[in-house]
């Protein structure tokens, strides 16, 4: 085995140290910041993994190359679902992305997590976290903690979908009239915004117009399923008993999602979107990580119909006079999938002489946007 090199050695040291703090906040007797400390601690705890990961992996590197900076932990995730000997799933990405929303609404505002959930979270963490060390780095988490210390509760463990029923009951009773508990609901109503980032990366954030909806739509008696579409079909399964225990997430069919910017729209399968957050790529950011080069990706753009779509490929925004065109990772899936079963050297041929406004009917596609509807169905 190649020697491992400093910046590895101490960005997993670091992420074993954060989850050791976790697991320790999480069993201690302390109340008081202890829901805090634990999602803090294993947010962190992945964050460096995942680094550690990339450069084990000898990636582009942790450093983006405009900012200078390291790269958030959302970034380290996308990347991590691409390189070979990773390929981190969505599932585990989801996993991943719920601790993040919900260190994000417990340190910059506040949160209320019920028990069983927050074991839950710090079980599949745990299990995911032992999960990478054995597929990269060829170890076990028992080497650095002993498993009589990992997190325990006196309470049965229960599967996700149980959990989000009763704390949806919960909610609904804090809301009833008369009850003045509106702000304890709102805090759980965080929580549980926070953990449909299982299902989706653009839910990973919660906003309060999104509890201020939640909240709404269950005063008004809207069903689990109407106010938290994306966790229908979210399950998780758990393996073992006691210390032992092991908690993975599971994906069925949920409902269909549609978002909005409209704070007033009914609450059933809504979820505001941040869409600078979701369409992050210039064209020349997506021509580098498609791995092809910037005329041809005009090309294959054009071919696929990223820039007819403003929903699920690409959007236009608009900032006073100009207007330009972001992509989202949706388009980057498409143009790597692409790559590998079209000659793109026949694309290219196809549309370089095409003004770029053109209405013109490429030979290649019977009609503009060819490929866009199979494209949408990619897994």
């Amino acid at each position: 085995m190649p020697r491992e090199s400093y910046n590895v050695r101490i960005l997993r040291g670091k992420a074993i140290a954060s989850l050791r703090t976790g697991v320790t906040a999480f069993n201690g007797l302390d109340d008081s910041g202890r829901t805090t400390t634990v999602l803090l601690s294993f947010q962190h705890a992945f964050e460096m993994l995942l680094k550690a990961v990339l450069e084990a992996k000898k990636d582009k590197g942790v450093f983006d190359k405009r900012s200078q900076k390291s790269i958030s932990l959302d970034k380290a995730i996308n990347r991590c679902q691409q390189i070979e000997g990773v390929k981190l799933t969505d599932d585990e990405a989801g996993v991943i992305r719920h601790l993040d929303a919900m260190r994000d609404a417990e340190q910059h505002w506040h949160l209320v997590v019920d028990e069983g959930l927050l074991f839950h979270n710090a079980r599949s963490a745990v299990t995911l976290f032992d999960d990478l060390l054995q597929r990269v780095f060829d170890e076990h988490l028992s080497k650095y903690i002993p498993t009589r210390v990992l997190p325990i509760s006196a309470e049965a463990p229960m599967t996700l979908d149980l959990l989000v029923d009763r704390e949806f009951q919960r909610i609904a009773d804090l809301l009833r009239p008369g009850r003045r508990a509106t702000e304890e609901a709102k805090a759980r109503v965080r929580a549980l915004l926070a953990t449909e980032a299982v299902a989706d990366a653009d839910a990973a954030e919660v906003r309060e117009d999104d509890v201020r909806r939640v909240t709404r739509g269950i005063r008004e008696g809207k069903s689990r399923a109407q106010v938290f579409p994306k966790l229908t079909g979210y399950t998780s399964e758990i393996e073992g008993d006691g210390v032992a225990v092991e908690v993975r997430i599971v994906k069925k069919e949920g409902l269909p999602i549609t978002y909005t910017d409209d704070p007033t729209a009914d609450t059933a399968a809504i979820r505001t979107v941040d869409l600078e957050r979701k369409f992050h790529m210039g064209a020349r950011d997506l021509a580098d990580k498609a791995g092809i080069g910037k005329s041809r990706a005009v090309a294959l753009r054009r071919h696929l119909g990223l820039d007819d779509d403003d929903d699920h490929f690409s959007h236009r925004f608009r900032f006073g006079g100009m207007e330009h065109r972001r992509y989202s990772d949706n388009a980057l899936k498409a143009m790597r999938q692409a790559v590998k079963t079209i000659d793109l050297e026949k694309v290219w041929q196809s549309h370089r002489t095409i003004p770029y406004n053109s209405e013109i009917v490429p030979p290649a596609c019977d009609q503009p946007g060819c490929a866009i509807s199979a494209l949408k169905d990619l897994p």
